[in-house]
């Protein structure tokens, strides 16, 4: 799973440093409109919106093995048909599908839930996000240096291989973890899978009943619908990931044209953010679990959903902190070395804000999580490809301190969220039967 996510993460950002130069070349050395360039980047996003509207709930009825292996093969064909695009419209689409196959990503936080038990599911989860910080940082590293001498196809032929590789490890070590899935399929279905009655018997009803296609096709809608936690952690959780794609769609201009880097230093630069995520993760990895093994309850000896919040707590109010250094780094043409602590504070502050909300989601729904972070996937998705759009011209216009001071001032309204959650989400998640006394 860690391999598959690196893989994906490379596909996806390694054209980051690049996308001018992608656009360029398609266009026969005439470059096109700006937003051509951002489109190239954030449309993986849109795809990664409308993928988890199917996957999520197909492996809820067939179990995770079979939907993980089919998105692979579908992101291998994507990916072959960007290397061989001939126009920017079809490698638009191209990335468009590959987003589509990698909403597949909406399983790993609920195969950690099937895997591990409660107590144990944030470390599980900060060692997962450490794929994705690896292939943020090589992708641009990697990709600059290649399209300096090679091109921008090499860079996706080699993601081609990365992928057939990885998905050779899935079919081959992979196994089946959704444990109404494993009951559909065991001879005895009364088999008790773990110590844990409660959950086994939940997943005995599921085994036992089935869910039609249709149903559990719509069931992503009706989690959300009937959960206001799952509305407001999806907008705040949105806006925060968001920013990462904010500062890749902006830090290759920033540093080319306010500091005149070449492409290869441009791809260089994005290590600080992995340098700030890591740092992140490794708080999260240290700190996640024993703050909610601290806080369960002495006398039953159970933890609440909410005890994972006190990290996101503090990561919601240093964010905007983060992302207004970022914009007036940036105006004041401070030294690079400042504009790039900027970008390894962003990167620790999204960290805080991913992690503790996956692991929220997975402890709050159970064997429905699935669906869930189907809904947290898709309002990320939707304001990923398209806010960064909107950042060029709210730049251009007033500039890169006051723009992305705005940003940060919509990142501050949002900030009391978690901090809400925290005092009153045990109350409102008894109002959604995905979450009631969980």
């Amino acid at each position: 799973m860690a391999d598959r996510l690196n893989a994906r993460t490379f596909t996806c950002i390694s054209v980051v440093p690049v996308a001018n130069t992608i656009v360029s070349d398609l266009n026969h050395g005439t470059h096109g409109t700006k937003s051509s360039s951002v489109l190239l980047v954030t449309i993986w996003e849109l795809g990664e919106a409308a993928g988890p509207l199917f996957i999520a709930p197909l492996s809820e009825i067939y179990g995770r093995y079979p939907v993980f292996n089919t998105c692979n093969i579908l992101f291998i064909l994507g990916v072959s048909i960007s290397a061989l695009s001939q126009s920017v419209n079809l490698l638009i689409f191209a990335r468009f599908l590959t987003g589509c196959a990698v909403a597949s990503n909406v399983l790993n936080p609920a195969i950690i839930g099937d895997m591990f038990p409660s107590a144990q599911r944030g470390s599980a989860m900060s060692v997962v996000m450490m794929a994705p910080l690896l292939g943020g940082a090589i992708g641009p590293a990697i990709a600059g240096a290649i399209a300096q001498s090679a091109g921008w196809r090499k860079i996706m032929l080699m993601a081609v291989c990365l992928a057939v590789v990885c998905e050779v490890c899935f079919l081959v070590l992979l196994r089946e973890t959704y444990k109404p899935a494993i009951l559909r399929r065991a001879e005895d279905p009364e088999a008790v899978l773990d110590e844990d009655e409660e959950e086994d018997s939940e997943a005995k009803e599921a085994a036992k009943s089935g869910s039609p296609l249709w149903d559990g096709i719509a069931r992503p809608w009706v989690v959300f619908a009937s959960s206001f936690v799952l509305q407001i952690f999806s907008l705040y959780g949105a806006l925060v990931f968001t920013f990462f794609y904010v500062m890749s769609t902006t830090l290759p201009d920033i540093l080319q044209n306010e500091y005149d880097f070449p492409p290869s230093m441009v791809g260089t630069a994005f290590i600080s953010f992995s340098i700030g995520s890591v740092v992140g993760l490794v708080v999260c990895n240290t700190l996640l679990d024993r703050i909610y093994t601290r806080l369960a309850d002495p006398a039953t000896g159970k933890s609440a959903p909410e005890n994972r919040l006190p990290l996101i707590i503090f990561g919601a109010f240093t964010v905007p902190i983060a992302v207004a250094f970022y914009g007036w780094s940036a105006q004041f043409h401070l030294p690079a070395p400042i504009l790039l602590l900027a970008v390894v504070l962003i990167g620790f502050c999204v960290l805080l804000g991913i992690v503790p909300v996956m692991a929220y989601v997975v402890d709050a729904f159970n064997l429905y999580s699935a669906s869930a972070m189907t809904a947290v996937l898709i309002t990320r998705c939707l304001m990923g490809t398209f806010l960064p759009l909107v950042t060029e011209p709210l730049t251009d216009a007033i500039g890169y301190g006051w723009g992305f001071t705005v940003l940060a001032g919509a990142c501050l309204v949002l900030a009391p969220i978690p901090l809400l959650v925290m005092r009153y989400g045990a109350r409102w998640r008894q109002k959604s039967e995905y979450t009631r006394d969980t």
